[in-house]
């Protein structure tokens, strides 16, 4: 089985109505009106919210690789706080041979630095159809993905214990 190594994070700025996040939206598979990312075959078109996350690149550290993609996925800069968690999880390509993969996600809380949300280069909208800022506590209903639901109330939670957030 093949493996693959991601890091992302889950950005997070505190305004006058509390914590939001940074999320994705992707686009829309342009032969199929499906989301890249899904099979959904007999099903109308739905959105996908994601966290940025993205590979890997060899000898970079993982933290640096969330750092690059939340820059490239939605124009923010960050800076870190803490590791969250790992999550693992296999998937089937849709492309090549068809292979099914083994995948690890490493996720980061990062604290916004500077950026305006969505302000990416437009070759990335292959990848991103936008980048939007929403409410924390909502974040786990809004994400498509189990994993990264997880991910989004560890954030929450973790920002919680805190005394003076």
């Amino acid at each position: 089985m093949v493996r693959e190594i991601s890091a992302g994070g889950v950005v997070i700025r505190k305004g006058k109505g509390g914590w939001r996040m940074a999320a994705i939206e992707l686009p829309l598979a342009p032969t199929t009106g499906t989301p890249r990312s899904t099979k959904r075959v007999g099903h109308r078109p739905k959105r996908v919210i994601a966290l940025p996350k993205g590979l890997v690149d060899p000898g970079e550290p993982p933290l640096e690789t969330a750092l690059r993609e939340v820059r490239e996925e939605t124009g923010l800069t960050a800076v870190p706080i803490t590791k969250l968690a790992d999550i693992k999880y296999v998937y089937v390509r849709s492309w090549g041979e068809g292979e099914r993969v083994f995948k690890i996600v490493s996720f980061y809380l990062l604290r916004y630095h500077s950026g305006r949300i969505n302000d990416i280069v437009p070759e990335m909208r292959i990848e991103v159809k936008r980048a939007f800022w929403t409410p924390l506590p909502e974040a786990p209903a809004l994400l498509s993905y189990k994993g990264e639901r997880d991910i989004a109330r560890l954030a929450l939670e973790y920002l919680q214990s805190l005394p003076h957030t």
